[in-house]
């Protein structure tokens, strides 16, 4: 089967209006023609009647008929010039050698003229002389009616016919009206095309990138609020795709993450509940153990105990802060005042390892934050350099930088790590040196903890190695204007 061919709308359209043209310019022409015709046909009637009334007055005053009829036809060629009584007999005719005898009351003009006073047939063939006339009736004085007629020459045919130039001027505006319209939809076409093509591009979901504008009128207007409206629509669909793919990203990070938690945990649990589970099976199997050794034994199982029980804090600590922070509380803190209290209370723990603890805190540094949070950033950092730096001093300063940020630096002159440990070191359980971190009792999240923490209260903290040797670790936190 063929498939039809269909027009293009502006076509149509220019269809629709060229024969709105044809179909108004076609019935103001007949309007006009018969209004034309009409008009000149009184005209006629009019002259005929003044014919007609000189006739009767002339009959009414006991002229002659054909004398009348004689003066009367001066000018009008061809006048034919009829007298009929009320009965319908005719009883003069100035075309006929011998008077019909038919009855003429049904004839239409003689009917309107005794009824009316006057009366006119536009065209009708005569029986008496076989000629087509024009009639035109008067009813005069004593109920006779004088009747003039003309034939239907050329010249009363051009008489009574339309002016053509009347008609020509209609034909001639209605092609300018046609092309005129033309190019106007025409216009409003291409304008439609582009839109058309616009919209089977929207529909296949294709971007938008170099739609021309639509020209500055009411249609452009309009396609150009539909253009925008796609493009705001397709930007907001890729927004929302983009932050659905990083929140899924997150998502599985966050599982990943967490089942490697998880993991580690059960990896670093089965240390100190191995401990412990041996210490007491030790003291089960030899009830008659020295007090030194039974001593030893229970001590070693509160160390592994108190072990499990910071890794048991931290991982807590750690999961609530993954979980979310808008759930901590949040208060106006001064940073410098935190970070005095911590470095305080470590000072004996340092003082025995012969570390010292310096401050450097240059006023008031305000944030909003949580203290637990904080306190937990500056006591893992302090207890990091005095576990396992090595070194026998400990630097921290604090001071605002911009009067935006506050900056807090904790550095030790320790030993410092290898450089490609650092990328790693805020990574959950990581340990430089895993044997000495166990020994000392530490749980690999102490790191982990101050970069989560830190990133709760929007700041961003870096390690870098000192140039004296050791670690520096670089706080920045935003500060309450």
């Amino acid at each position: 089967m063929g498939s039809s061919v269909r027009l293009s709308y502006h076509i149509r359209l220019f269809l629709w209006l060229v024969a709105y043209s044809l179909l108004l310019s076609g019935s103001v022409v007949v309007f006009q023609y018969h209004r034309e015709k009409a008009f000149k046909i009184e005209e006629l009637d009019a002259r005929l009647q003044l014919v007609n009334t000189y006739i009767a007055e002339g009959l009414a005053v006991g002229r002659d008929i054909d004398s009348l009829s004689a003066k009367s036809v001066r000018g009008l060629e061809g006048l034919r010039i009829s007298v009929v009584t009320s009965a319908g007999r005719v009883v003069y005719d100035n075309s006929l050698d011998s008077l019909p005898g038919t009855n003429h009351l049904n004839r239409r003009e003689i009917s309107e003229a005794l009824r009316t006073g006057t009366g006119h047939t536009v065209r009708r063939h005569s029986e008496s002389t076989g000629e087509t006339y024009f009639y035109s009736a008067t009813l005069a004085d004593g109920g006779v009616v004088v009747r003039t007629a003309l034939p239907y020459s050329v010249s009363l045919n051009q008489l009574l016919e339309a002016d053509g130039t009347f008609l020509w001027y209609m034909c001639a505006v209605t092609v300018l009206f046609c092309l005129l319209g033309y190019f106007a939809i025409r216009k409003m076409g291409v304008h439609m095309e582009r839109l058309s093509v616009f919209a089977a591009s929207a529909e296949r979901g294709d971007p938008i990138t170099d739609v021309a504008p639509f020209p500055n009128d009411e249609f452009g207007e309009i396609s150009n609020h539909i253009v925008r409206l796609y493009a705001r629509l397709q930007k907001a669909i890729e927004d929302r795709d983009r932050e659905h793919a990083s929140a899924m990203h997150q998502q599985r990070e966050k599982e990943r993450i967490k089942k490697q938690l998880t993991n580690n945990i059960n990896h670093e649990l089965k240390t100190p509940v191995a401990s412990m589970q041996a210490c007491i099976e030790t003291l089960l199997a030899y009830p008659d153990m020295s007090g030194d050794k039974r001593r030893e034994f229970l001590e070693r199982g509160l160390m592994n105990a108190d072990r499990l029980k910071r890794l048991l804090d931290d991982v807590a600590l750690i999961t609530r802060m993954d979980d979310g922070g808008d759930v901590i509380s949040r208060e106006q803190l001064d940073v410098g005042e935190i970070v005095r209290e911590v470095a305080d209370e470590s000072t004996i723990m340092a003082s025995a390892k012969g570390i010292s603890i310096d401050l450097n805190i240059d006023g008031a540094l305000p944030v909003n934050g949580n203290a637990g949070l904080l306190v937990s950033v500056f006591q893992n950092l302090i207890d990091n350099a005095v576990a396992y730096s090595g070194g026998s001093r400990i630097v921290i300063s604090a001071s605002a930088e911009g009067g935006r940020m506050a900056v807090v630096r904790v550095a030790d002159n320790g030993c410092g790590v290898a450089p490609e440990h650092l990328p790693h070191l805020f990574e959950r359980f990581y340990r430089v040196d895993k044997g000495r971190s166990r020994r000392s009792g530490g749980t690999g999240l102490g790191l982990s903890i101050v970069k989560n923490a830190v990133g709760l209260h929007n700041g961003s903290i870096r390690v870098d190695r000192g140039r004296d040797g050791g670690l520096v670790y670089t706080i920045r936190l935003p500060m309450i204007p």
